[in-house]
């Protein structure tokens, strides 16, 4: 698509335009989704119901997906225009994605419950999803050359992921002065 830019004269890609805007965006969701696990534990204690606060937390989160992912939407669509019909195709992925998000915030909730904290949880999540997205992403769309071509930096990065995962949870809070253990040499 070109558009001519507005009193320039000069027709700019939109590509050109939105080039980087993905970084942009993968950023936000970065900064959102890191915060995601502690603000919701927060949320969760917050309740003041040790039995049922995780899942009063979950219905909040439900309200807020409602408010973000149904109603902004709707608003954009009606607003430029644009159809709300949708192939049957594009419409079950999309519910199995929401439904496979609304189940990992779940996930979450149930490892706060069962004792985890934010800290080692949201490690885990964050260094194993990625594998998870790539394993899966490569099943589906295998490289033209099958796994053998895979670079490997690619693997390293897998492997790299598993391990800062792993670093981070199990050295996730410092000891308290008291717990040190220091060597004495004799």
């Amino acid at each position: 698509m070109v558009e001519t830019a507005p009193d320039s004269g000069i027709s700019v890609s939109m590509t050109d335009q939105k080039s980087m805007n993905w970084l942009l965006f993968s950023l936000m969701t970065v900064a959102f989704w890191g915060l995601y696990g502690i603000f919701l534990h927060k949320g969760a204690m917050g309740m003041g119901d040790p039995q049922f606060g995780r899942y009063k937390a979950f219905l909040v989160v439900g309200i807020a997906y409602f408010l973000v992912a149904v109603l902004a939407p709707l608003v954009l669509l009606k607003a430029s225009g644009a159809s709300l019909a949708m192939p049957a195709k594009g419409f079950w992925w999309a519910l199995i994605a929401g439904t496979v998000g609304a189940v990992g915030a779940l996930g979450v909730l149930l490892a706060f419950g069962a004792g985890g904290k934010p800290p080692a949880v949201m490690s885990i999540i964050f260094a194993g999803a990625p594998i998870v997205n790539a394993v899966v992403a490569l099943a589906m769309h295998p490289p033209a050359g099958g796994l053998g071509s895979l670079r490997w930096q690619f693997i390293l990065g897998i492997l790299l992921a598993a391990v800062g995962g792993c670093l981070v949870t199990m050295y996730k809070d410092p000891k308290p002065p008291g717990e040190r253990t220091e060597q004495k040499s004799s």
